[in-house]
């Protein structure tokens, strides 16, 4: 086993942090696949790039972890297989087992239990103070925030089997970053949900783009996201840029990583005019720039 800023290299017989690891085949078989683990670190809100190598034909590879299945997938047919891991943002520190499901196209199969330690992160407090409709909605917009979860719920179900991004991860726009992922947040005096995304603070009308290639999945005005852009880039991936004063891209466009979405606003539940913007893997919530930090193929 080899560790190098943040990258394990692991033979499919191989513990990732060194323990003794388990085989099972439905016939004798002697793996020559390596996989592959990329990450920023190990902690809540983190983004695990697992690969498999082989030079064996796979006919198909999945990772199950946290009641969650990551189905493997590539964006070129030269590509090695690999998912990306969501550790997410509410995962209490501890052991997980992560099991590789590997099969073949001549019949054999591997699974493989490792274990991946989550450590604990603290997360800071803040107090903000917005429109009091933002934080009691009045109660003739109550089907609306009904009606927007259960279309984000479909959205957030979509899984493209392809990988759909070009390369890596970029910032989507100019500004001062915030670097508030996972602040517990207490608006008004109460307490709501941990901010699952970023915060850029740019003045109204910058451009905003595609942070990777994919589809556009949703463009919409929320009620408490305001004007979204939600970016399908396959495998169970997804990027949201939130608060846009004007959208320039519709619901079914395929986009170009740099391709202009939209500009930034103050649509929503803001405090004043930038971009929020998110990634969420199967469901998970993870820090964009854990995701920007991930080596792809270009």
């Amino acid at each position: 086993m080899i560790r190098t800023a943040g990258v394990l290299f692991f033979t499919a017989c191989t513990m990732f942090f060194g323990q003794s690891g388990t085989q099972e085949t439905n016939r004798p078989f002697l793996s020559r696949s390596e996989a592959h683990l990329e990450f920023r670190s190990l902690s809540p809100g983190e983004v695990i790039k697992a690969s498999i190598e082989s030079p064996f034909a796979v006919k198909r590879a999945e990772i199950r972890f946290e009641k969650r299945t990551y189905a493997m997938g590539r964006g070129k047919e030269s590509d090695p297989l690999f998912a990306l891991v969501g550790l997410d943002l509410g995962l209490e520190p501890g052991d997980y087992p992560m099991i590789f499901t590997v099969v073949y196209a001549g019949g054999q199969y591997e699974r493989i239990e490792k274990e991946i330690r989550v450590l604990s992160k603290d997360f800071p407090v803040k107090k903000l103070w917005v429109d009091e409709r933002y934080v009691s909605p009045p109660k003739e917009v109550l089907q609306r925030i009904r009606e927007e979860s259960a279309i984000l719920r479909s959205v957030y179900g979509i899984f493209t089997p392809r990988w759909q991004g070009e390369g890596a991860f970029v910032q989507p726009t100019k500004g001062r970053v915030v670097p508030n992922f996972g602040e517990r947040r207490i608006f008004n005096n109460k307490p709501r949900n941990p901010h699952s995304g970023v915060d850029i603070s740019s003045p109204p009308g910058t451009a905003v783009i595609a942070s990777n290639s994919g589809k556009v999945v949703l463009a919409s005005d929320l009620y408490f996201a305001g004007k979204t852009v939600i970016i399908d880039h396959g495998l169970g991936v997804f990027t949201i840029y939130c608060h846009f004063s004007k959208f320039r891209a519709g619901r079914g466009e395929f986009v170009h990583k740099g391709q202009i979405i939209g500009e930034v606003g103050a649509t929503g539940r803001v405090t004043g005019p930038h971009l929020h913007w998110a990634v969420k893997i199967q469901g998970t919530r993870v820090d964009p720039f854990s995701v920007m930090d991930l080596d792809f193929k270009p």
